[in-house]
């Protein structure tokens, strides 16, 4: 297995250390056997969030267990101790974080991948027969170019809005791609109940996780007139507030592990905006 170091990037999305495969047979290697992966989760993590809503969608339980993590990581670099064994048996000396989620090969006691993105479709191509068709054909692109309008025109851009360092004109720039980026999906979903079809798909489990830790995270240091800007895209926050009334959505937020990983990880001043709530995710969330 190729390791990959931990590196520093513009992202929030950390550089993935593993990126294994399940294949569709024995000539794969890690091929699909039911029982034989598992996935290590804390739904606190936004990666963590959208593969337990995919696992939940398809209705994984029994064909791929999962373990489920502390909402705070216990380690000071940001990893979790119990895959502490699972990242030394894949990488002799690990140098980096031992960190979710993970997908470990539970026959070889090793990890097939640490990438959210490739996590979520190979439990849908290789398990998923019986669930919805999260990746249906021909949509591929169009899911990749939700995942990166999520990833830099909601999370990275709500991120540099409401950070305390930088100048002004640099936090009013983030926080205009960030509501152009809403426009575009009120826009999008006007008329409709998912995003690039007519039922759930890959695309509505990113969206939604990104409008989860939009409310619950970065709107804590925007100040309260961006977040009621933020809120008056009516029709998105209604396609949220629907998503998280499924099982497979609203059962899966801990929405106290969320704050308690928030503050434990944070830095930033807490704005005006933090007293603001736009959805009651409370309403849905996990007992």
């Amino acid at each position: 297995m190729t390791v990959t170091p931990l590196a520093a990037r513009p992202s929030l999305r950390p550089e993935p250390a593993f990126r294994g495969r399940i294949g569709p047979d024995a000539r794969s290697g890690h091929y699909a056997v039911p029982g034989r992966y598992r996935l290590h989760l804390s739904t606190t993590c936004p990666d963590g969030l959208r593969i337990a809503v995919t696992h939940g969608l398809l209705g994984l339980d029994t064909v791929c267990p999962v373990t489920r993590l502390p909402a705070v990581p216990d380690c000071p670099d940001g990893g979790h101790s119990a895959l502490s064994p699972l990242y030394e048996a894949s990488a002799h000396r690990y140098p980096g974080p031992a960190v979710a989620p993970v997908l470990s090969d539970d026959w070889s006691g090793r990890i097939v991948s640490t990438h959210a993105p490739d996590i979520m479709r190979d439990l849908a191509h290789r398990f998923g027969g019986r669930g919805p068709s999260l990746y249906p054909c021909g949509a591929e692109s169009e899911i990749e170019a939700v995942e990166r309008m999520c990833a830099r025109g909601i999370e990275e851009a709500a991120q540099r809005a409401g950070s305390a360092g930088g100048e002004q004109a640099e936090r009013d720039t983030a926080l205009g791609t960030l509501l152009e980026t809403l426009d575009a999906l009120e826009r999008r979903l006007f008329g409709r109940t998912c995003l690039i079809r007519d039922e759930i798909t890959a695309a509505d489990v990113e969206l939604w996780v990104a409008l989860v830790q939009l409310d619950t995270v970065h709107r804590n240091h925007l100040d309260a007139s961006a977040v009621r800007r933020i809120a008056g895209h009516p029709t998105l926050w209604a396609y949220a507030r629907r998503l998280a009334a499924h099982p497979a959505f609203g059962g899966h937020l801990d929405l106290d592990g969320i704050e308690r990983r928030h503050h434990a990880r944070c830095q930033g001043l807490e704005a005006a905006g933090a007293a603001v709530q736009i959805l009651d995710w409370a309403a849905h969330s996990a007992p």
